[in-house]
C-alpha cells in the first residue's frame, strides 16, 4: 500500500470513529481533530478552511489549558466546555498529542456532549498516538 493510500484509510478510519460516535449527540455542527500544534488532522460536518481555523485557534486554547493545569498540578486536563450564546464548544485531549474539538447548537445536552466528545476522543486516542513535538534543546 503507498503512502496516500495508508493516509486515505487513516483518514476514513478516523471520520467513520467521528461519525459513530457524534452523530448521536444532539445539534452536531461539526468538529476538528487536530496534532497539539494547530495542524487539522481530520474534519467532521465542517468545510476544510473552517476546520483547519478552528484547529489553529483551538491549539492555543488547548495549550493554555494545559500550562494553567501544570501550573495547578491539576493533572491531565480532561475537557474544556465553552458556552457561547449561540453554540456549545468541546475540546477535548485526543491521545498522546492530539485534540478533538466538537461543536454543536445549544440543543445538545451537555452530559451527552463531554461523555460522547470523551469517548471518541478515547476511542482515536487508542490507536491515533500523535507524539508530542518536543523542543529541541538550545545550545
Amino acid at each position: 500500500m503507498t503512502t496516500t493510500s495508508n493516509t486515505a484509510a487513516s483518514n476514513g478510519m478516523i471520520y467513520s470513529v467521528l461519525d459513530n460516535n457524534l452523530s448521536r449527540i444532539a445539534g452536531i455542527q461539526g468538529a476538528v481533530l487536530l496534532s497539539n500544534d494547530g495542524i487539522k488532522l481530520s474534519a467532521y460536518l465542517l468545510d476544510q478552511p473552517q476546520a483547519e481555523r478552528m484547529a489553529a485557534a483551538a491549539s492555543g486554547i488547548a495549550a493554555t489549558m494545559k500550562a494553567i493545569s501544570r501550573e495547578v498540578d491539576g493533572g491531565g486536563v480532561i475537557r474544556q466546555l465553552i458556552e457561547m450564546d449561540d453554540r456549545y464548544l468541546c475540546i477535548v485531549g485526543c491521545g498522546e498529542g492530539s485534540t478533538l474539538i466538537v461543536v454543536t447548537s445549544r440543543k445538545a445536552r451537555l452530559g451527552e456532549l463531554g461523555g460522547e466528545a470523551v469517548r471518541t476522543a478515547q476511542a482515536l486516542g487508542e490507536w491515533l498516538g500523535t507524539p508530542e513535538r518536543v523542543q529541541a534543546p538550545t545550545p
